[in-house]
């Protein structure tokens, strides 16, 4: 169970369909906003929530934003912490080459409620006291093309 405030006009956010994994999110705008191309901006939601100490919120581009107009989420997955109570956020940036009117109660992002683990670091002396895989150093395309 989620606590959330709105303070906007808009509906809370709701799960499209029964397997949906995000809610979208809307801009909470007294008027709409442009985003030049390559412009970046915060757009508020006008939500304040309250996540299970054990959750995590990421906040995520949407598909057909990101798809039809070349907008997405800066910081994608951007995370909200269970202990964080201002204003949902989301930093739009615009990598088309027009520029892009947000309007207000558009859906601008989806957020993703996520369970995590904190862990313990115990800091080792060298590389080699790191456990042996079958990848090893493998980096970026170390799996190839195919």
């Amino acid at each position: 169970m989620i606590r959330i405030y709105n303070k906007s006009t808009n509906p809370l956010p709701a799960y499209a369909s029964t397997y949906s994994a995000g809610m979208d999110l809307r801009a909470d705008l007294a008027e709409p906003v442009v985003l030049q191309p390559l412009e970046r901006k915060l757009i508020p939601t006008g939500l304040f929530i309250e996540l299970p100490s054990d959750c995590e919120a990421q906040v995520r581009p949407r598909s057909g934003l990101a798809l039809k107009h070349g907008i997405t989420v800066l910081n994608s997955p951007g995370t909200i912490d269970a202990d964080y109570r201002g204003e949902v956020c989301v930093i739009l940036i615009n990598l088309s080459q027009e520029p892009f009117e947000i309007q207000p109660g558009e859906r601008i992002a989806q957020m993703v409620v996520a369970p995590f683990r904190q862990e313990e670091l115990v800091e080792v002396s060298s590389r080699e006291e790191l456990s042996d895989t079958e990848r090893g150093t493998g980096g970026f395309g170390h799996s190839g093309k195919q």
